[in-house]
């Protein structure tokens, strides 16, 4: 089973110019049909396109909510991606699942407490198992948050469950019975399976017509189950 997670930046580029890529990241990071994508920083908007852009079953978790609404929010975007990133069109993060699938969305909690940006792990069931969670830590508190985040996934997997856990964690961390962390801030970790190394894609993989996609690389790993 191939997992790959990605924070798509909103869809800026790298560098951040004045127009947004979210279509372009979803449907370039999608194209192999791999059997879960875990995405972070999604702009609200685009949550009801990841499934005709993708082809593949979305479970969305908004993290912030678009003040004036995820569509003016858009609107007011485009004028300047590099600039405006998130103030207006809110955030979210989701799991998307290939079709051939069963998924069972097994919903979301915040781990962030209001002195800090507002932060969500979702999980979903694949077919009768693994369960994959999805995480956007803080680098500061990401220990506090993603230890938040574990006490609820163990509530929900099967005595002897795979859980698979992927994200953006703004910190390398260790976590015990989980695989080893590889050093930077996007892993996956995972725990009850065997899985092959972490894969971090080359910047070229993410270059489109001439223009770098997000200022984080895609990651993925495939388990054995």
């Amino acid at each position: 089973m191939l997992i790959r997670s990605w924070n798509v930046y909103h869809g800026r580029s790298y560098p951040a110019g004045r127009r947004g890529h979210v279509e372009a990241a979803i449907r370039l990071v999608a194209a192999d049909r791999p059997d879960v994508l875990c995405l972070q920083e999604l702009p609200l908007w685009s949550v009801p396109l990841l499934e005709p852009w993708s082809g593949m079953r979305a479970f969305p978790a908004r993290t912030r909510r678009a003040p004036l609404g995820a569509r003016a929010g858009r609107v007011l975007t485009a004028t300047h991606y590099g600039a405006l990133r998130s103030a207006f069109t809110g955030q979210a993060n989701a799991i998307l699942v290939r079709d051939d699938h069963i998924a069972a969305d097994l919903g979301s909690l915040a781990i962030s407490d209001r002195r800090h940006h507002p932060r969500v792990c979702q999980a979903v069931r694949i077919d009768s198992r693994p369960v994959v969670a999805n995480v956007h830590a803080s680098g500061d508190v990401a220990q506090r948050q993603v230890a938040r985040a574990l006490a609820w996934l163990e509530d929900l997997v099967h005595p002897g469950e795979p859980l698979v856990l992927a994200g953006d964690f703004n910190a390398s961390l260790a976590l015990p019975g989980f695989s080893t962390p590889h050093g930077g801030i996007d892993d996956i970790l995972v725990r009850g399976a065997d899985a092959s190394p972490l894969v971090v894609w080359q910047l070229e993989r993410r270059r489109q017509n001439g223009v770098v996609l997000s200022d984080h690389a895609p990651v993925e790993r495939t388990i054995s189950l």
